[in-house]
């Protein structure tokens, strides 16, 4: 009896194809595919056959439909992972620390494979979000300057072409915009702080450029722990202005003598 070699099902075919753009990120959460009869027509295939590729993809949980049935790109880490950690960091703000524990691990990471494995076509992209920063940074507007610090970071963990990093990091990116705008608040109590951060975020950029993984990892590393270190110390000045107040006012509830 010989073997047969039953040929791939197209609807497969294209399902495995998308699959592979998600899993790459090369098609982010939230981005929005074209109308069937376009994305037919890219693909060269059949609507019935590209239907039924977007149903599976749909039911793995990879698609999602939105209204007036377009097709958009789901996270591979949903809300169901996102969303309740969020809810804890922001109830004890203790674990911020551990957060920035847990970024400088990353943010070494990323930046060392960054350097490593960077294509012409991601230095292009680290390079345009950098420079978005470097403008952001003229505004003097902090919302402005944290998305576009967000953005940069997030333009190195594309590069790394580490999938999970990435999508662990993307799952995260609404939660880092966050930390990074209440960090910056924070940090800007400090004179020169700005520019110093902008500094450090130039030493990354250009360990990157030069493809220098261990620089590129020494700069991410040293960059977080600044961070963590300055707002330590920034919340024990608050302690202590704090502690002072109390002192005084509580001069308000003792009966005199």
């Amino acid at each position: 009896m010989k073997d047969s070699i039953r040929p791939a099902k197209l609807a497969d075919t294209i399902a495995e194809h998308l699959e592979q753009l998600i899993v790459e990120g090369s098609l982010r959460p939230g981005e929005k595919l074209l109308p069937e009869r376009e994305l037919a027509l890219r693909f060269n295939v059949s609507r019935p056959s590209l239907r039924e590729a977007l149903d599976k993809l749909e039911r793995r949980g990879l698609l999602h439909s939105g209204r007036g049935g377009a097709t958009f790109v789901a996270p591979l880490l949903g809300q169901s992972f996102t969303e309740p950690l969020h809810a804890v960091l922001s109830a004890r703000p203790e674990t911020t620390l551990d957060y920035l524990e847990f970024r400088t691990e990353v943010e070494g990471a990323a930046a060392y494979y960054a350097a490593l494995r960077a294509t012409d076509v991601d230095r292009a992209q680290i390079a345009k979000r950098f420079e978005a920063m470097e403008a952001a940074h003229g505004t003097d507007d902090p919302q402005d300057e944290a998305n576009a610090d967000a953005d940069f970071h997030l333009s190195i963990y594309e590069a790394t072409h580490n999938v999970v990093i990435l999508h662990i990091m993307r799952a995260l990116a609404e939660m880092l915009r966050k930390d990074v705008f209440f960090n910056r608040a924070k940090l800007y109590q400090r004179t020169g702080v700005r520019q110093l951060l902008l500094t450090q975020h130039r030493a990354l950029f250009d360990a990157i450029m030069a493809g220098d993984p261990a620089a590129a990892r020494v700069a991410a590393e040293s960059h977080i722990n600044f961070i963590r270190d300055a707002l330590v110390e920034i919340s024990r000045a608050d302690a202590r202005l704090e502690a002072s107040l109390r002192r005084i006012a509580g001069g308000d509830i003792v009966a005199e003598k």
